[in-house]
């Protein structure tokens, strides 16, 4: 057998970590944990790059504790100890429980390290490396610090047109003549910190960042012609800013709007010709709008959406206006230190106080925040929230994906059988690599 030339080591690509970088796949869909981890000093120095530096004692602490956290969720939705309609029929290995430094799991996915032990302990390591990441993003999202002030800005601007009349009927807009009759409105709650773990593991954009959905509207009219009429109310009274739209987020799956705006063009020298009553309008308007019903399709931005769901959605971004609570207490801080100077003149706390430099710290923040925005008919939305199109069966399809997406290569090494395997790979858009 011949030799292998040396010098091809120094041509070597991994193309996992080219597929992640350059090709648009996921670092949880890669078949490694696309780093050098040959040796202590080489896992030290990814961490303290990524940032946990091993040195530091509290960001060490921390690793471990998402290490832990991963394990118990893992526990929790993906194995049939906790989870036995669908979760894996295996267990997490004994040795993992005696890991005393999450730094070590990188190198036992080494198999020339002193810590590996089998190439099914290799997989699961990266699995719950996987998931660790996964919970660092969630953790470092610095925006969740304000989610208090930013729900409070955004639905204020919705609910100062929210109007309820004697009989308690609920309207948007206060004008008795213009206001849009609303079968209701709802606004999403946080996400929980699980389901929001969940739903990065089963996207390809695995960046807390990256979630859209976290603050959310919904508006329920009676009729197809009021939902667009709702549109056009939040644009006139600038709750929404078109300029602020994520177009890439927008799905409208409730009216055909080509065929619409084609037909209403009709309609309108229809009504000029024929000198049409306005209730004779607002009927035609009303049959049309029913007759432009978009072909069942999924959503391209959700592959679990169902085929039969129905609604308008699209993501807007506000400017969110934090001010520091901390500058106006230092402010006044420093007003008292400077009246204790007055008649104390050596009073070191209070000079000390005075000499602080404050130029750092941000008297207002302001960053665009994103939110959702979904519109539909109280008809489709009876239908959206049973059968296929039902929240259970969504947040089930979602844990499904995630575990495929984790677990593929332990369930063909341990030849699992998975019932909905075949059905996750066919609708999945991000069917990870075996």
């Amino acid at each position: 057998m011949k030799k292998r030339p040396e010098y091809l080591q120094k041509y070597h690509f991994d193309w996992d970590v080219l597929d992640v970088i350059i090709n648009g796949f996921s670092a949880v869909d890669a078949r490694s944990f696309l780093v050098d981890v040959s040796s202590k000093s080489k896992v030290n120095n990814f961490l303290k790059n990524y940032g946990f530096e091993q040195e530091d004692a509290v960001l060490k602490a921390e690793l471990f504790g998402n290490f832990q956290e991963s394990m118990q969720f893992i526990r929790r939705y993906f194995l049939k100890e906790n989870n036995p309609e669908d979760g894996l029929d295996i267990t997490i290995p004994v040795m993992f429980s005696t890991i005393t430094e999450a730094s070590d799991l990188f190198l036992m996915v080494w198999p020339k390290s002193t810590f590996f032990r089998s190439y099914e302990d290799r997989l699961w390591a990266m699995v719950i490396l996987k998931v660790m990441h996964t919970l660092a993003h969630v953790d470092k999202d610095l925006r969740q610090n304000y989610f208090p002030i930013i729900q409070q800005q955004i639905f204020d601007r919705f609910y100062k047109y929210l109007v309820r009349d004697d009989g308690d009927r609920l309207y948007l807009g206060e004008d008795s003549k213009t206001r849009i009759p609303l079968h209701s409105f709802a606004t999403k709650a946080k996400k929980n910190r699980d389901s929001l773990i969940i739903k990065l593991l089963h996207k390809a954009e695995n960046v807390a960042e990256e979630v859209f959905d976290r603050v959310g509207v919904r508006f329920v009219t009676f009729t197809k012609l009021d939902a667009l009429k709702v549109i056009k109310f939040l644009q006139n009274m600038n709750i929404v800013i078109p300029h602020n739209i994520k177009p890439s987020r927008s799905y409208n799956s409730l009216v055909d709007m080509i065929k619409f705006k084609e037909s209403y063009h009709n309609l309108i020298r229809n009504s000029i010709r024929g000198q049409y009553a306005e209730e004779k309008f607002l009927e035609e308007l009303h049959l049309l709008i029913n007759e432009c019903v978009p072909p069942e399709r999924g959503s391209m931005r959700n592959e679990f959406t169902s085929r039969k769901y129905r609604a308008i959605q699209f993501t807007c971004r506000q400017l969110i206006k934090y001010k520091n609570p901390f500058m106006a207490e230092f402010s006044s801080l420093r007003a008292q230190a400077k009246n204790t100077l007055e008649t104390e003149k050596d009073n070191r706390l209070a000079q000390k106080i005075l000499e602080l430099d404050a130029s750092s710290i941000a008297k207002d923040i302001r960053f665009f925040y994103p939110f959702e925005v979904q519109v539909v008919d109280v008809l489709n939305h009876e239908i959206n929230t049973i059968g296929e199109a039902s929240h259970r069966d969504y947040k089930k399809q979602q844990i499904r994906t995630a575990m495929i997406r984790l677990f593929r290569p332990l369930i063909k090494y341990k030849n699992l059988k998975v019932d909905f395997l075949t059905s996750i790979t066919a609708n999945s858009n991000t069917t990870p690599t075996l």
